[in-house]
């Protein structure tokens, strides 16, 4: 049979996604996309005393208290709302202990929420990491568009052992790039060298961004495989590990536990909402994990509202 070009791998790869996950999407989520790309699409021009018809959740309660007058923000109106995609494609996504590896996680994430968001009229763009900085797809909106995002991730080799992944660089490079507020999709398995968090938490000031941690059930915990042959896909350094020997599995697991831990708690003091993305992972469970966090945190920021007000959120 003859393979696919690679302008028609990205179309057979869309079409398949759309008939997939998208469809069962459409059902289970109703119509109801608006937790994709949270906040209103405004940008601040102004502050002035509340008014009976205004939306509560305009409220700047810290002007409020300093003012004891309750004052809410005034917006002009952006009527196309972006998302971005910073994705990290160096040598260790390229890792996959089942069917499918991190990198092609990332581009069917990619895919379906490009097209899920230019369906409803948004523009979308992505910034591209492989030993460094080295693509960047202008924000566009459309069904071609997403194919060519998607084209631009098939044909792309893989990345060259680099000596590690510097992830600062494409949150930098995107601080600089993304002038206008938007919705910036981190997507990464975070293995990286340190210097990120700051340039991370930077951007959540000035966006809505959201970590979409990609990762493996391998990268956790070890079966008993017997010796096995391990390679570190950023530096090209090999080892042969004894996996039959429990107190090397269990050591494993606890520094992959910690590692865990410190990751989401360094996320967390980022200010960005995270969704796991596993090798093994159903991706239409998983963006629907997603919508629902979306939900839970508008509800969590509705309840700290006065009880009068909160029943108008």
């Amino acid at each position: 049979m003859k393979s696919l070009q690679p302008d028609a791998n990205a179309e057979h790869l869309l079409r398949r996604l759309e008939w997939t996950v998208i469809r069962r999407l459409d059902g289970l989520l109703q119509g109801d996309y608006r937790t994709l790309l949270r906040g209103t699409g405004l940008d601040l021009a102004d502050l002035r005393e509340y008014q009976h018809h205004d939306d509560v959740r305009h409220i700047d309660w810290n002007v409020t208290a300093r003012l004891s007058s309750p004052h809410v923000r005034v917006f002009t109106e952006d009527r196309e709302m972006a998302a971005w995609f910073l994705l990290d494609l160096s040598p260790s996504v390229d890792f996959g202990s089942g069917e499918q590896a991190k990198r092609q996680v990332s581009a069917g994430f990619v895919a379906v929420l490009a097209r899920l968001l230019t369906r409803h009229g948004n523009r979308v763009g992505a910034v591209l990491y492989g030993s460094g900085v080295d693509t960047l797809i202008p924000a566009r909106s459309g069904r071609r568009h997403v194919l060519h995002l998607l084209h631009s991730l098939l044909v792309r080799p893989q990345a060259a052992e680099s000596g590690g992944t510097r992830l600062h660089e494409l949150l930098l490079s995107a601080a600089s790039t993304v002038r206008r507020r938007s919705t910036v999709f981190v997507v990464s398995d975070f293995i990286s060298e340190p210097g990120w968090e700051k340039p991370l938490a930077q951007l959540a000031r000035r966006h809505e961004v959201v970590a979409v941690r990609l990762l493996d059930p391998l990268e956790l915990e070890l079966p008993d495989l017997g010796l096995v042959p391990i390679r570190d896909a950023e530096t090209g350094e090999q080892l042969l590990v004894d996996t039959s020997d429990a107190g090397f599995r269990r050591r494993f697991a606890r520094i992959a536990a910690q590692r865990e831990a410190d990751l989401r708690a360094a996320l967390t003091r980022a200010g960005v909402d995270t969704l796991e993305l596993s090798t093994a992972d159903d991706l239409t469970d998983a963006i629907l994990r997603f919508t629902e966090l979306r939900k839970r945190r508008t509800r969590q920021g509705a309840a700290g509202l006065p009880g009068h007000l909160r029943m108008a959120a």
